[in-house]
């Protein structure tokens, strides 16, 4: 498996290839729709992946607004929790950024609330909803950094790439972000 990893105050960050449905983090964050509904790429897998117990939840936690992040059970998955997220549909404008960002720090705030020491993440808003990747991870892995660096918590935050090509750009926009940091 392929793998990278980045010590960031007492909490470790990680990038690996693979499927988020498998992770054995406590949470694994949907790249949800607003209507928190089963669909294609992330969602659709992670809802398969449950059953349709977390669908029969989402239905009940009345949606979710971009940016923002709600929180289930995560049922036949190994995690214990689902986190949604609804990631900005691309269209290059400012808020876009805000929003992305939004996504990442809103699912930590969530996580460490609910006591959730680990979480994985998938690239958000990358698929379907056409984020560029290089752009996407410059944001999701500078929030991240920087809430683990005000934050003792989560413990493991893991970003689940599925393909060869997106672990390699997040790979290297890690290691640019480490060498800023003089790490």
């Amino acid at each position: 498996m392929s793998q990278a990893s980045f010590k960031v105050g007492t909490s470790l960050l990680e990038i690996v290839r693979g499927d988020i449905t498998q992770q054995d983090t406590e949470a694994i964050v949907n790249a949800a729709n607003k209507r928190l509904a089963p669909g294609g790429g992330v969602a659709g897998a992670i809802h398969r992946a449950a059953g349709p117990e977390l669908w029969d939840e989402c239905q009940n936690l009345d949606g979710c607004e971009t940016g923002e992040a709600k929180i289930s059970a995560g049922y036949r998955l190994k995690a214990r929790h689902v986190v949604h997220t609804v990631g900005p549909v691309y269209n290059n404008t400012p808020q876009n950024a805000v929003d992305l960002e939004n996504c990442y720090l809103n699912s930590l705030r969530l996580a460490k609330e609910n006591g959730i020491r680990s979480i994985a993440f998938p690239a958000i808003s990358t698929g379907i909803f056409g984020y560029p990747l290089q752009e996407a991870a410059e944001i999701s892995l500078r929030a991240v950094i920087n809430f683990l660096q005000q934050n003792s918590s989560p413990d493991l935050v893991r970003f689940v790439l599925f393909g060869a090509n997106d672990f390699q750009v997040y790979e290297e926009t890690l290691q640019k972000i480490r060498d800023e940091k003089g790490n």
